[in-house]
């Protein structure tokens, strides 16, 4: 497939905006409900070529302290051994290794996902949003993006069983991204 040409204008280099960026979950509860939540420190950037997506590259950072499900004492045992051991391994990290565009405003990055010391490959099939000059004068681009793991492949094991049958929290978790990015000067 070839680049649409009004990608070759976007080429540079960008810096996630996380005060205008989410990243974050969605979790199976009971197995009656869903729960949400997100990352409120994390820091990425990426590099763009619009003339050939395959030579971008991407790269996100997150602070697993930061998680946020709006309940506190959840959120401090999602932080422990039981999750994420947050002291232990206080960053989860992305790396691409590959961006191929699918669509004409798709591209599915593909890269390493890095949870609890345990490093994975996988592929996050990404939504150009669009690009923009802000009211600051900000070259600004955003993207969405989201797709699915097994938390255990990471080693994030912890469960209990319910009564009526299932589990209390599920393997399967929703990653979600959100990102609005600047271009650097």
């Amino acid at each position: 497939m070839t680049t649409a040409p009004a990608y070759t204008e976007l080429t540079g280099e960008y810096t996630i905006d996380g005060a205008h960026s989410r990243i974050g979950f969605v979790a199976r509860h009971a197995m009656v409900t869903k729960v949400r939540g997100s990352f409120n420190e994390f820091e990425g950037s990426f590099a763009v070529d619009g003339a050939n997506p395959a030579l971008s590259s991407a790269r996100i950072t997150i602070q697993a302290k930061s998680i946020d499900t709006r309940n506190a004492d959840r959120d401090g045992h999602l932080r422990t051994n039981d999750f994420l051991a947050a002291e232990e391994f206080p960053t989860i990290t992305f790396v691409s290794t590959g961006i191929t565009q699918t669509g004409e405003s798709s591209f599915d990055v593909t890269g390493d996902l890095t949870i609890k010391g345990v490093t994975k490959s996988l592929t996050i099939p990404f939504e150009f949003g669009g690009a923009a000059k802000d009211p600051f004068g900000n070259d600004r681009v955003g993207f969405e993006g989201a797709t699915s793991i097994n938390r255990s492949d990471y080693g994030v094991t912890f469960n209990a069983p319910l009564e009526a049958g299932g589990v209390l929290v599920s393997d399967k978790i929703t990653l979600e991204f959100e990102v609005s990015a600047i271009r650097n000067a």
